[in-house]
């Protein structure tokens, strides 16, 4: 992953004995994020520290700061890695100093409990020796970028759950995943995006570390260097708000607008509206603690809450998530929101009809905000190699793509990495991502093996619950006491009948006559006594993707089969041959 990823970890090593492996990340993230902005900070020490002579005011100092140096944070204390062991019997004292000197918005320390891992280390004796290994390494933003940062970071984290074997549905997104997000995500506005001094908004309500916030950033740059980006984030990992949050405040972004917490619950942004949304939220997590509150919000928000279209089963949050992007979407009116959401294969097709996740892709197919959904390689995350796919959402979509959907399959674009590392072991390189996006932007142009445009009702379908009579000792159907015929219970079956079947194209409009057309040939040919219970039929959507892309292969013919197996059966008995002697 990173090389600086791999040394600072090897600082780790002196850590041995005293911290147990899966303690390591205790102390190496705060001090890394501390060494970092000890590097940013540094040329213009001594003007804050004359800056803050003079304004004991945190807000008038704040500004003061802002203007001499056009950072918005700063630290105040005397102390430094550069004269911090200049004192050994004064070091953790001093350490903690230089942590609560920090302008108020650096909370991130606080986060890590860090000054009880100080006590920790100075009780070790390894206090001395971490800082002396951290002194040495330069974190400037010059020396390391903010990419390779990134990628140090997620490398530690990683290790670090490695190390304490963790098993939640947590994923960080690898880089290359994120800008084939990115740049599906821009497709469609990379016009807009090239304004002069144009301002847009990025949201991601499960930041991790930031990085889908900084690549964002990244290609809207590429496109506008004088386009300016607002990045505003939610994370309830304590460690990973720190993270995101000092990356963004090294970046100069406003750090007010990183906010920790569980977005489910407690959305750090109510009532905001973005221009673009993305998310790579937990896959296969369950939400019951929090279920009594998602579901009283729901109540009571009523049907322009985020959670109205319905809820998915406690077992798998990942499309609390989604719902929540739409719900942070700009409306239309005020010029439309893209979001990009990377999920595995379940919110696709999981739930029967009328259940709560084939109701929310009902409501987002019915309203129009599905744009495409890409499948990704398997193989492409650390900790994970399921099918994973990004679903692009908008809700003021091109006038080419209204009324449609675009199914991508991305599975066979990926170059396979000279080392794996964990479960990954294929990327997206530079020209996979190009060709992917090249057959999102050709859409009804695209080639067909790989990519395919359907309209939104081609997701539909109807299950409908088919009876037969129940039969009394004579074997004569049973009627109850108006004569209708009875059903038995144990023949009742279901069939489920697209919205498509036969051709048709009147969509929901033509529930009746395709119901009728599909049992006239289908069922009752084969069951003539079986009637429909139209009071019992219910709508659903699902989105088969893999079906779509399903080429089918003939077997091979049965004389090729055989052959084989002859062969197979004379070196056998050759075989047999040669142990008989």
């Amino acid at each position: 992953m990173s090389s600086l990823g791999s040394f600072i970890w090897s600082i780790a090593d002196q850590l041995r004995g005293p911290y147990r492996p899966n303690q390591y990340g205790n102390v190496i993230l705060p001090l890394t994020i501390l060494r970092r902005l000890d590097c940013i900070l540094e040329p213009d020490r001594g003007t804050v520290r004359t800056l803050a002579a003079k304004h004991d005011n945190p807000n008038r100092l704040r500004i003061e700061v802002n203007k001499a140096t056009g950072r918005p944070f700063y630290n105040t204390s005397n102390y430094s890695f550069a004269n911090l062991l200049a004192d050994a019997d004064g070091l953790a004292d001093n350490l903690a100093d230089y942590i609560d000197r920090f302008s108020p918005d650096v909370d991130v320390f606080e986060y890590f409990d860090f000054k009880k891992e100080i006590l920790a280390l100075e009780k070790a004796g390894l206090l001395r020796e971490v800082i002396t290994s951290f002194k040495a390494v330069d974190l400037h933003p010059n020396v390391v970028s903010n990419a390779d940062m990134g990628d140090a970071f997620e490398y530690i984290i990683r290790k670090f759950n490695e190390a304490a074997n963790e098993t939640s549905g947590d994923h960080y997104t690898p880089r290359d995943a994120i800008r084939l997000l990115v740049d599906l995500l821009f497709a469609e506005k990379d016009v807009d995006l090239t304004e002069a001094g144009i301002i847009r908004t990025l949201y991601d309500p499960t930041a991790g570390t930031g990085g889908m916030l900084s690549l964002a950033e990244e290609h809207l740059l590429g496109q506008n260097p004088d386009a300016k980006l607002g990045l505003f984030g939610q994370e309830y990992n304590p460690q990973s708000y720190a993270i995101c949050k000092s990356d963004l405040l090294a970046k100069g972004h406003d750090a007010s607008n990183i906010a920790f917490g569980n977005t489910l619950t407690d959305d750090a942004f109510k009532g905001r509206k973005f221009d673009f949304c993305m998310s790579n939220p937990p896959y296969g997590v369950d939400w019951k603690q929090y279920a009594k509150a998602i579901t009283k919000e729901r109540e009571e928000a009523g049907p322009y809450g985020r959670f109205a279209p319905g809820l998915p089963s406690t077992s798998d949050g990942q499309m609390l998530f989604l719902l929540h992007l739409v719900h942070k979407m700009r409306a239309p009116e005020d010029g439309g929101g893209r979001a990009g959401i990377v999920m595995n294969g379940s919110p696709l097709f999981n739930g029967a009809a009328e259940s709560g996740p084939s109701d929310i892709r009902q409501w987002l197919l019915e309203n129009d905000l599905v744009d495409a959904i890409v499948a990704l390689p398997t193989n492409m995350f650390f900790n994970t190699g399921i099918a994973t796919y990004i679903w692009v959402l908008d809700n003021d979509k091109h006038s080419d793509r209204k009324g449609r959907v675009q199914l991508i399959d991305g599975t066979s674009f990926w170059t396979k990495m000279r080392k794996n590392l964990g479960s990954k072991g294929r990327e997206i390189s530079d020209a996979d991502r190009a060709q992917v996006v090249k057959l999102y932007v050709d859409f009804t142009d695209a080639d067909p093996d790989y990519s395919k445009v359907l309209r939104n009702d081609e997701f539909g379908y109807w299950t409908i619950l088919v009876e037969r009579p129940l039969v009394d000792e004579s074997s004569s159907p049973a009627v109850d006491r108006k004569g209708k015929l009875k059903s038995d219970p144990k023949k009742r079956d279901t069939e489920n009948v697209l919205f498509t079947y036969s051709g048709s194209d009147a969509g929901a409009a033509g529930k009746v006559e395709v119901i009728q057309a599909y049992f006239d040939a289908e069922v009752q040919p084969h069951v003539p006594d079986a009637w429909i219970d139209w009071t019992k039929v219910k709508t659903g959507y699902e989105i088969p993707f893999t079906r779509h892309f399903y080429t089918y292969v003939p077997p091979r013919p049965l004389a090729e089969i055989d052959a084989d197996l002859e062969k197979q059966v004379a070196k056998i008995l050759e075989l047999l041959r040669e142990v008989e002697g």
